[in-house]
């Protein structure tokens, strides 16, 4: 999948994070990666994120998944299904990430499938994302409006965060391969027009101010010495006992912006906070160790190595090591060989190692590594 006459300096230029685009089918050949049976049976699955949204008179109602198979024989009207992290287990929506790949890698999220029925949707809402929508099967209604942050009024529910005084600007009506990029906090709202319509919604994550603040100082803590405290053997009186001294507060102040002002040891703690896979539960192990000789052979061989798509590989440049590898919430030291393994794993989802690199002890050890995590394999096919 690649897509054609697409300016991506332009999009990032004018587009991004500023204003919502209608790109119409930019595929050189679109094809529907996935059947809609196919996404109920996944949403019958234990570990994976599903939701069903159904029309109750002229309230939206949420079921949870995992649901039951006999369920959508029950179903009638306007529902819409959600299946998150499909990317994860049906490796032709995996595919549909690298046509977006001129994002960062460490932004992606996932791709959420839906499935709706005529007249199905979620409501007007906001994200606080990018998503670029792409219309996979018939035809879905877009209604944008304007932006909205965290004192916009929504509807009370329980499950749903819905506007309830939704304005749309623009209005657009989706063909499959079509694609609508939404920047974040604008609202939108997409209805399904007819039977068997299907949206990927590829979804870039962005950490909040909140977030980092908050496990960056929770990281930095941990590992502080109880004996760690606040000193002061150059006290004297002061006049009123009551008061806290400016000098006191210098002190403390200076205490935590020294914690938390090492830009290295931050570096290391973002690459394996962001790297940490999204579904904690997934475990994607092999159930043996993997045999260092038997990778070797394989990499003489030249039989291609695949990353898990569930997995999160990134890296760091620095001085010494020459880079930091982080997969899956975890972090390797790399220089020479390993680094050019690094970069390459992180390049393309498929990669031949050549000759050279496939006799390096050093390589060899962390590629049997990452197969122990699950988090890359050999491709045999």
């Amino acid at each position: 999948m690649h897509l054609a006459h697409f300016d991506i300096d332009l999009f990032l230029r004018d587009y991004w994070q500023k204003r919502p685009l209608l790109i119409r089918n930019p595929w050189s050949a679109w094809r529907n990666p996935l059947d809609p049976d196919d996404l109920a049976g996944l949403s019958c699955e234990e570990g994976i994120d599903s939701r069903l949204i159904t029309r109750r008179t002229d309230r939206l109602a949420m079921e949870s998944g995992p649901l039951p198979e006999d369920r959508f024989t029950e179903l009638d009207g306007a529902w819409t299904l959600l299946v998150q992290a499909v990317d994860h287990h049906v490796p032709d929506v995996a595919a549909m990430i690298q046509p977006f790949r001129f994002i960062p890698d460490w932004r992606i999220d996932d791709v959420m499938v839906s499935y709706a029925t005529d007249g199905g949707g979620v409501g007007p809402h906001f994200d606080q994302y990018d998503v670029f929508l792409v219309q996979g099967l018939g035809r879905r209604r877009w209604r944008v409006g304007p932006r909205c942050d965290s004192l916009t009024p929504l509807l009370p529910h329980d499950d749903l965060r819905l506007i309830p005084d939704f304005e749309a600007t623009d209005d657009y009506i989706l063909e499959p391969g079509d694609i609508l990029y939404v920047p974040p906090c604008f609202a939108h709202d997409g209805v399904a027009i007819g039977g068997n319509c299907m949206t990927y919604s590829i979804g870039f994550r962005a950490p909040s101010r909140a977030e980092l603040v908050e496990n960056w100082c929770r990281h930095q803590a941990d590992d502080m010495a109880d004996e760690d405290r606040y000193a002061d053997p150059d006290l004297r009186r002061q006049p009123n006992a009551g008061e806290i001294a400016a000098s006191a507060l210098d002190r403390m102040h200076a205490m935590v912006l020294e914690a938390l002002s090492d830009r290295s040891a931050f570096a290391r703690w973002f690459g394996l906070y962001n790297s940490l896979p999204k579904s904690a539960d997934m475990d994607w192990r092999p159930d043996e160790p993997t045999d260092e000789q038997t990778v070797r052979a394989l990499l003489a061989q030249g039989v291609p190595l695949s990353r898990n798509p569930a997995s999160r590989f990134s890296f760091i440049r620095q001085g010494e090591p020459e880079l930091l590898l982080f997969v899956d919430g975890h972090d390797f030291d790399c220089d020479g060989d390993t680094a050019r393994l690094a970069e390459g794993l992180c390049r393309e989802p498929t990669m031949v190692v050549d000759a050279r690199l496939a006799a390096s002890p050093p390589v060899i050890t962390l590629v049997a590594a990452l197969i122990d995590l699950g988090s890359l394999a050999f491709d045999a096919d």
